[in-house]
């Protein structure tokens, strides 16, 4: 009887740099991201890993480095959809990069839950932290506290005291009133979020730039907290709405409510008002109708993320803010204006 088939040896770096044709320093340095090595050197090097499916072990890699391997996350509002994505999105990537991550999420309002956050993320050792920070409130708890490690915000505005990354909100809002205007809308509301949010504020800056750009009436916003009920509610009111043929709505589910209520009192959605959100949520196609929205890639936001903290750790010269473009997707919530 054939005995027992041996266990398979584990690729090492040497047969990584055989592979590649390369010293094994030069493939540890393609592994540490060393920025002196030639483009051509390092794309056969990583074909080469790809190819004998090579893993380097986080221990050995903490021990090359000098550095812990694992990154610190703090999230503010984590049941929100744009906070959770964005975690997930920056998960994914930090994994891939060999990092892992450890993760505080803050429900509450207030700086001393985030102080002790951010706290209990580097008594873990952290190389760096990221902060998923959409309320003002909790970005102030983190300028508390005194980090020594490098630091990036995802939010959309530039910060004197570390690296932000966001999806370009002000573009966003670009697509979504240049659509609307190119369908014949001219009177445009916007339901917003929540005014302490850095994006719902960026949002609502952007739409009224946007509407007094092309000389069209600024209405009064309505505010919502991101949840569909607001939105119905907001919506079942018929005098802000005197006069209006499309409405901008600041994130998927206030437009899910906002269809709802508009329809309980009577108004069609295109026919008699149409509807854009933001964000694309996966069940956005299949609302009725289905909306159109902008799309944030959450997946490139989180690659972004990563790619500038590695920046910062490796001493490398890293843009001080960068953006990641959004998508209009256009579905059946929006029509041309019926004269």
């Amino acid at each position: 009887m054939d005995g027992p088939e041996p266990q398979r040896r584990k690729p090492s770096i040497y047969d990584v740099a055989a592979r590649a044709g390369v010293s094994h320093m030069t493939v540890s340095r393609v592994l540490n991201e060393h920025p002196n090595i030639k483009a051509e050197t390092r794309d056969r090097v990583r074909a080469a890993i790809a190819e004998l499916s090579y893993t380097r072990s986080t221990i050995a890699r903490a021990l090359a480095t000098n550095r812990a391997m694992r990154i610190g996350v703090l999230v503010d509002a984590p049941l929100h959809y744009g906070p959770s994505r964005t975690l997930l999105g920056f998960e994914r990537a930090a994994r891939a990069r060999g990092y892992a991550v450890s993760v505080y999420s803050v429900e509450d309002e207030g700086s001393p839950v985030v102080e002790a956050g951010v706290e209990e993320l580097l008594s873990h050792g952290a190389d760096a932290l990221a902060v998923v920070a959409p309320r003002a409130s909790s970005l102030d708890g983190v300028r508390r506290t005194a980090l020594g490690v490098p630091l990036l915000l995802f939010r959309a505005d530039p910060d004197p005291d570390a690296v932000t990354v966001s999806v370009d909100q002000a573009a966003g809002v670009d697509l979504a009133i240049a659509h609307l205007v190119d369908i014949g809308h001219r009177e445009i509301l916007h339901i917003a979020g929540p005014t302490d949010w850095y994006d719902a504020c960026s949002r609502t800056a952007a739409w009224e730039q946007n509407l007094r750009t092309r000389g069209l009436v600024v209405r009064t916003p309505l505010y919502g907290d991101w949840s569909s009920d607001s939105g119905f509610d907001l919506a079942s009111d018929p005098a802000p709405w005197e006069g209006v043929t499309a409405a901008f709505v600041a994130n998927d589910q206030m437009a899910l409510g906002v269809i709802h209520g508009l329809r309980s009192r009577g108004v069609r959605v295109p026919e008699d008002v149409s509807v854009v959100g933001f964000d694309d949520v996966p069940d956005a196609g299949h609302f009725w109708p289905p909306l159109t929205t902008v799309r944030q890639d959450y997946d490139a936001l989180g690659r972004l993320g990563v790619e500038r903290l590695m920046d910062l750790l490796s001493g490398s010269e890293a843009a001080r803010s960068d953006v990641v473009e959004p998508r209009l997707i256009v579905r059946r919530s929006t029509a041309a204006l019926a004269h």
